[in-house]
């Protein structure tokens, strides 16, 4: 997905340039508008609520910083761009992810868009462990009490579902592990388990995989390919096909 671009500057041909630099070598940005002052900026920011902003400093009438003054948040990557190499301090302290200087070279944009994508996917990540965090302290009356029992090659086992973390395929056999660390080995296999434990603490990662998220799931992570981490510490891929209702299931 394409984050939503919007584009400030008093200069025509500055904003005609960047937005073709943007389409051309910055293809993970979307320009949804452009402004050629801060006044109209403002009455385009709330309808189209953007992801990024390359604002220009200086102009008439309202001036960049202005403009940053009079919205409503600041819920967007800010990027300054400037002929003038003198208000760097004041970006700094504005909380800008960049500071292009005009004319801005491919280069120097390229690395700016790096910028912005690797700090949206932190800022993403960080709000799903924050949702997963609220899930994890809420009150789990009721779910806690619920009880499963395993078929393993000594007789069964009688689990609460609470202490289960995590169950693994192996072959046709499903290793269940503890949060005492234990482990068992059941006689049944993983898909048995999907159908017996219920959805409201379990869900089914992977083919192989089925995590406890109500109780055992710590965060989410993308840098190794889409993974859930465990209160073990343990990371358990996502399946692709199974990310959309994953996000769905754990923030519902």
């Amino acid at each position: 997905m394409k984050l939503r671009t919007l584009l400030i500057d008093d200069e025509i041909n500055g904003l005609q340039n960047l937005e073709m630099m943007i389409q051309d070598y910055a293809p993970e940005l979307e320009i949804v508008a452009n402004a050629n002052s801060g006044s109209k900026a403002l009455k385009l920011f709330d309808e189209l609520a953007p992801e990024v902003i390359f604002l220009d400093i200086k102009m008439p009438g309202m001036n960049g910083f202005e403009f940053l003054e009079n919205l409503p948040h600041r819920n967007f990557h800010l990027v300054f761009t400037t002929a003038h190499n003198d208000y760097g301090i004041e970006a700094i302290k504005q909380n800008a992810l960049d500071y292009l200087e005009k004319p801005i070279s491919i280069d120097d944009l390229e690395a700016c868009t790096e910028r912005i994508i690797a700090r949206h996917k932190r800022q993403n990540n960080q709000k799903i462990n924050s949702k997963l965090e609220r899930i994890i302290r809420q009150n789990r009356t009721g779910v806690d009490d619920e009880k499963i029992t395993v078929p393993t090659k000594d007789g069964y086992a009688i689990l609460r579902s609470k202490d289960i973390i995590h169950l693994e395929a192996s072959e046709s056999y499903t290793m269940i592990y503890l949060a005492n660390g234990e482990k068992h080995l059941s006689s049944k296999n993983i898909r048995v388990y999907e159908d017996k434990l219920s959805s409201n603490t379990f869900f089914r990662t992977h083919k192989s995989h089925i995590i406890n998220y109500y109780h055992h799931l710590k965060g989410y992570e993308r840098k190794d390919g889409n993974v859930a981490v465990l209160s073990n510490e343990k990371r358990v891929p996502i399946a692709r096909r199974k990310m959309s209702t994953f996000l769905e299931v754990v923030m519902k």
